[in-house]
C-alpha cells in the first residue's frame, strides 16, 4: 500500500468511526421523540396540528425539543452513553495509529486548519450524515416535524447536541456569517425559501461539495470553478527554470516566510512558469485560479476568494491567483479582497499584467514584487533557443535577428516556435527561419490594424532608385535595428546614453520620390509588419483630440513588434516660430507629443514630410535619422522608368525610355502610374505596351497633377 492510500485508508476509517458517534446520537433522540408521544405510523404527520399538539406545545419549557421533553429509562441511557464513547474511544484509536505513522485524518485537518471545535465538528458530521446516506433524509425530515425538509436544520443540529437549554443558546453564534463553519463555506446555511424572513433556527445547513469530497479523498473545485481552477503537483522543468530568470532562490525563501508575492509584467508564461517551480521546488501541491474569467460566474470577488482561499487550506496547496487586474479599480483592489489577502495565513502569489497600490488596510504582512516585463534580448535568446531545441529536424537559425527584431513574452515565443512548426509541417517543409519570422509576426498583437493600414512589402533594394548616399544612409538605419540589442544591451549603451531602444527616423522629399517604398523595403529586410497611419485623418481642430488618437495607436503598437510610418506630416507640422493664435500654439504641443510618443516607442518609428522646411529645427533634432529623397534627375529617372517596368509585360522594341526620361520631368510615383496606365491600354487593345501607350498615360497623369500639356511632348521624333 503506498503512503496516499495508507493515508486515506486510515482517513475513511476516523471519519466513519466519528459518523458511528453521530448516528447514535440521532438514535438517541428518535427514540426520545417517539417517548415524547410522536407517532412515526401518521402518514399526514407533520402537515397539520392537532388541538392536542398544540396544547402540548405550548407546554413545552423553552429551548427543548419534544424528544428532550422525554427522558429514557436508565438501562436504554446507560447503553447509549457506553455506545458513545465506545465509539469515541474507537475514533481516537484511529487517530492515534495515523499519528504514529505520520498521518492526520483529514477530518481532524480541517479540525485544526480552521479552528473548528468539538461542536463545530459534531455540526458538520451531522451534515455529512445525508451526503453518505439517504436514508437520513427522511430520518431529518422526521425529527423536524416536515417530511419536506431533507437536510438538518439549525434547530436539528442544536437539539442533538445540545442538552441543556441554555447550551442552545450559547452555541447559536456558531451559525453566524463570521462563524469558521459558515465564512469558510465549510458547511452552507440556507433560508428557506418564500417571502418570509427566516429565523435562523430554521435555516437549512448542507455540508460544501468541495469539503465531502476532499474528505473522501479527491478533489472537487466549486460548480462555478470548475473550468478555472487547476490542482497538480507540479514537477521542476529545465524550461521553467529558464523563464523564472534566477529569481528561484528568493522567491521560494518569500513563500517560506509566508510572504504574499506579487507578479506583474505582460510575460504571463513566465510568471506561471515561476510559480510552479516555487512550488516543485518546495514540494508542494499547487492551485491556480483564473480569477479574470471566475469574475464571470454568479460569485461576488469576495467570496471567489473566500472559496479559493479555503481550498488551497483543505489542500496545503499554494495558491496562485491569475489574472488579478480584474480585481483593479481606479489602480487597487477594494479593501474587502486586501483584507482577505492579508489575513490568509499562508503565502499567497498573484499574477497579473499592472502594478497595484497596497492601500485601505492595515496589515502586517510583508508583500514581495516581481516584475516579468518582457525578456531582455539575451533571455530571449535563451527561450528561443530552449524551445526550438525540442522540435527536430529543422534548418541552421540565426536566432540573433529573432531575438533581436521582436520583443515578445516568453508565451508569445513558446506559441510562435508551435505556430512555425504547424506551418511547415503543412507546406511539407523543414522548419526554417522565414516560418518562424512569420510566425513571430503573427503572434505581436494583431489588434493594430484597427487604427493603422497594414502594407504588405513588394520592394527590395534593386526596386530603389535614390542617391547614393541615400541608400547607404538607410542601409545603417537597418543595420542600427538590427544590431541594437547589442549595443544598448550587451554592450550596456542603453543603461544610460539611451533611453530606449526605439529608432526615430525623418522622411522628407516630394510626393512620389520613394518614401513609403523606402519604408516597405526596410520591412522587408527586418522581416517586420509595416503599418501606414495617415497623420490627416487623426489630427483634430479639437484641443487634446489628437493626442488621445496617437496614443490609442501608440498603446496597441507597445506590443505590435511593428515599424510605424506616420504619412502626410504636414497635416501636423507649422514652423514653431509661426504662433498666431492659441490653436497654432497647441499644434506644436501635438508635434512634441508625438515626437516623445516616437522616441518612447521601443520599434521604428517614420515620419514622412514632403517639406522638411516645415519641420521645426528643435524637433528635427530629437529624430535619429533624417533621409532625404530628392526629386530624380534624368539618370535617376531613366533607371526608374527601366526598374518599374514589369519583365513580364510584352512592350514593343521602339520604346524609348531616354526619352521618357528627359521628356517627362516626373517623380517615380507618377511614372508607375503612367506605366499602369499604358498597360491597361495596351491589354484593352490585345497588343503589346507601346510607345504611343506610354505617352498617352503620360498625357494622362499631366492632366491629373493639372500641368499644362504640350502637343509636342507627346510626339514621337524618330
Amino acid at each position: 500500500m503506498n503512503n496516499h492510500s495508507e493515508e486515506m485508508d486510515l482517513s475513511l476509517k476516523h471519519l466513519l468511526a466519528e459518523m458511528a458517534r453521530i448516528d447514535i446520537l440521532i438514535k438517541r433522540e428518535i427514540q426520545r421523540w417517539q417517548l415524547a408521544g410522536q407517532d412515526p405510523n401518521d402518514q399526514f404527520r407533520g402537515l397539520y396540528v392537532s388541538d392536542a399538539q398544540a396544547q402540548a406545545l405550548i407546554n413545552r419549557p423553552l429551548g427543548l425539543s419534544w424528544g428532550q421533553t422525554a427522558r429514557l429509562d436508565q438501562e436504554d441511557e446507560n447503553a447509549y452513553e457506553s455506545a458513545i464513547t465506545k465509539a469515541q474511544s474507537h475514533a481516537t484509536e484511529i487517530l492515534d495509529q495515523a499519528t504514529s505513522l505520520g498521518y492526520l485524518p483529514r477530518l481532524s485537518q480541517v479540525q485544526k486548519e480552521f479552528d473548528l471545535e468539538p461542536f463545530d465538528v459534531d455540526s458538520l458530521l451531522i451534515c455529512l450524515a445525508s451526503t453518505f446516506d439517504t436514508r437520513y433524509e427522511r430520518i431529518f425530515g422526521y425529527l423536524q416535524d416536515d417530511i419536506t425538509r431533507k437536510q438538518p436544520s439549525v434547530n436539528l443540529v442544536l437539539d442533538l447536541l445540545c442538552q441543556p437549554p441554555s447550551r442552545r443558546i450559547q452555541q447559536l453564534n456558531r451559525f453566524s456569517s463570521s462563524a469558521p463553519l459558515i465564512h469558510h463555506f465549510l458547511v452552507h446555511c440556507s433560508p428557506a425559501q418564500g417571502p418570509e424572513l427566516t429565523p435562523l433556527l430554521n435555516h437549512a445547513l448542507s455540508v460544501d461539495e468541495t469539503l465531502a469530497a476532499w474528505l473522501l479523498g479527491t478533489y472537487q473545485p466549486h460548480q462555478n470553478l470548475v473550468s478555472l481552477c487547476t490542482f497538480e503537483k507540479p514537477t521542476s522543468s529545465p524550461g521553467d527554470k529558464i523563464l523564472t530568470r534566477g529569481y528561484l532562490p528568493e522567491l521560494t525563501a518569500a513563500i517560506e516566510e509566508r510572504t504574499v508575492v506579487v507578479f506583474t509584467g505582460p510575460d504571463q508564461a513566465a510568471q506561471r512558469a515561476a510559480a510552479r517551480s516555487i512550488a516543485a521546488n518546495l514540494s508542494r501541491s499547487i492551485l491556480m485560479v483564473n480569477f479574470s474569467a471566475a469574475l464571470e460566474s454568479n460569485l461576488t470577488p469576495l467570496q471567489t476568494m473566500q472559496i479559493v482561499m479555503r481550498d488551497a487550506r483543505l489542500t496545503n496547496s499554494l495558491l496562485v491567483i491569475l489574472g488579478w487586474d480584474a480585481c483593479l479599480e481606479n489602480g487597487a483592489p477594494n479593501p474587502g479582497l486586501m483584507e482577505g489577502i492579508c489575513s490568509f495565513p499562508d503565502a499567497l502569489i498573484i499574477c497579473g499584467i499592472t502594478r497595484w497600490q497596497v492601500a485601505g488596510v492595515g496589515r502586517r504582512r510583508n508583500f514581495h514584487w516581481v516584475d516579468f516585463s518582457v525578456p531582455d534580448y539575451i533571455e530571449r535568446i535563451s527561450i528561443w533557443t530552449h524551445f526550438l531545441d525540442q522540435v527536430p529536424g529543422k534548418e541552421p537559425i540565426d536566432l540573433t535577428s529573432l531575438a533581436g527584431q521582436f520583443q515578445l513574452s516568453s508565451g508569445q515565443i513558446r506559441d510562435a516556435i508551435n505556430t512555425a512548426r504547424d506551418t511547415a509541417h503543412q507546406q511539407r517543409e523543414v522548419l526554417s527561419e522565414s516560418h518562424l519570422f512569420s510566425a513571430a509576426r503573427a503572434h505581436s498583437n494583431p489588434h493594430l490594424s484597427s487604427l493603422a493600414i497594414k502594407i504588405q512589402p513588394r520592394f527590395d533594394w534593386e526596386d530603389i532608385v535614390l542617391p547614393e548616399d541615400q541608400v547607404a544612409l538607410l542601409r545603417e538605419l537597418v543595420s542600427t535595428v538590427q544590431t541594437r540589442p547589442k549595443v544598448l544591451e550587451e554592450w550596456g549603451v542603453g543603461r544610460k546614453l539611451a533611453s530606449s531602444q526605439g529608432v526615430t527616423v525623418l522622411f522628407s522629399g516630394p510626393p512620389g520620390t520613394g518614401k513609403t517604398m523606402a519604408a516597405e523595403i526596410i520591412a522587408s529586410e527586418l522581416g517586420l509588419d509595416l503599418f501606414k497611419i495617415d497623420l490627416s485623418t487623426i489630427v483634430s481642430k479639437y484641443i487634446g483630440e489628437t493626442e488621445k488618437n496617437l496614443e490609442r495607436i501608440f498603446n496597441e503598437a507597445e506590443t505590435s513588434n511593428a515599424i510605424l510610418f506616420f504619412d502626410e506630416a504636414d497635416a501636423l507640422f507649422g514652423k514653431r516660430s509661426e504662433v498666431r493664435d492659441s490653436h497654432d500654439r497647441y499644434a506644436n504641443i501635438e508635434i512634441s507629443y508625438l515626437l516623445q510618443r516616437m522616441e518612447a516607442y521601443n520599434g521604428v518609428s517614420i515620419l514622412a514630410t514632403n517639406i522638411r522646411a516645415n519641420l521645426d529645427e528643435a524637433f528635427t533634432r530629437r529624430l535619429q535619422f533624417a533621409v532625404n529623397f530628392p526629386f530624380p534627375e534624368v539618370e535617376d529617372r531613366l533607371r526608374i522608368w527601366r526598374t518599374l517596368f514589369p519583365p513580364g509585360v510584352p512592350r514593343d522594341g521602339a520604346i524609348d525610355f531616354n526619352l521618357l526620361a528627359n521628356r517627362f520631368r516626373l517623380a517615380g510615383g507618377n511614372i508607375r502610374n503612367i506605366i499602369v496606365c499604358a498597360a491597361y491600354l495596351a491589354a484593352s487593345n490585345g497588343g503589346c505596351v507601346s510607345m504611343p501607350d506610354l505617352l498617352h498615360g503620360a498625357r494622362r497623369e499631366l492632366q491629373k497633377m493639372g500641368r499644362l500639356v504640350e502637343d509636342q511632348d507627346l510626339l514621337i521624333v524618330p
